[in-house]
């Protein structure tokens, strides 16, 4: 089950990333993010924002990805200056992880990627690759065809795609102009970070108990 949606209790047992938020926030609005988990991430997915935790203020614009340090801080957001969505992540990740950030999708009219070869319909240039660690992609913005694990999930606001160390993922398909967060947890076995490829890193040794 890689696909899940936000809130307590829908993550797969062996996810990192317990729970996750999307939160769309207004100017005059403010919004404090209960402490759900031992470790929390929010990224700005658009819009800007003034942030207060760990005992600093900060302003935070599109991208920006802040984490708490402290085990019993959360997250204030203070002031809102324009229209802004939110993604707070909470869960158990390590010290040392991959990426994260905020990514687009569309479909192109030449579709080319250096990922490893596929046997599906491609109309996008995203590569299809894994990871030495498990990946997740929150959707909140369109919709889309994600492949994970071999399978095919139609995926929009609201869904987090959670793929396992070591399996192959992709976008192929992008119906409507998609957004989403990325987050790449504790880094395992050889800890390479970025996109991997049978052909140029070896072949994928995926942990089969994450699905």
């Amino acid at each position: 089950m890689p696909v899940f949606q936000a809130g307590p209790n829908q993550a797969p047992e062996w996810c990192e990333l317990e729970q996750f938020d999307i939160v769309e926030l207004k100017p005059g609005e403010t919004h404090v993010f209960p402490r759900t988990g031992h470790r929390e991430k929010l990224i700005v997915g658009k819009g800007r924002c003034r942030v207060a935790y760990d005992l600093q203020e900060v302003d935070a614009p599109q991208g920006a990805n802040l984490d708490l340090d402290s085990p019993h801080g959360r997250f204030e957001v203070l002031v809102i200056f324009e229209d802004t969505t939110l993604i707070r992540m909470a869960g158990r990740w390590g010290a040392e992880t991959g990426g994260s950030g905020v990514f687009g999708g569309a479909e192109v009219a030449d579709p080319r990627d250096g990922g490893d070869p596929v046997d599906y319909e491609k109309r996008t240039g995203f590569d299809n690759h894994y990871h030495d660690c498990d990946e997740y992609w929150i959707i909140f913005e369109g919709r889309g065809l994600a492949v994970s694990e071999g399978k095919q999930y139609e995926v929009g606001p609201g869904d987090c795609v959670a793929t396992g160390m070591g399996f192959h993922h992709d976008l192929p398909r992008v119906h409507e102009p998609l957004r989403a967060v990325f987050f790449e947890t504790t880094l395992e076995g050889q800890k390479r970070l970025g996109h991997l490829w049978n052909h140029t890193h070896g072949e994928a040794e995926p942990k089969a108990e994450r699905i």
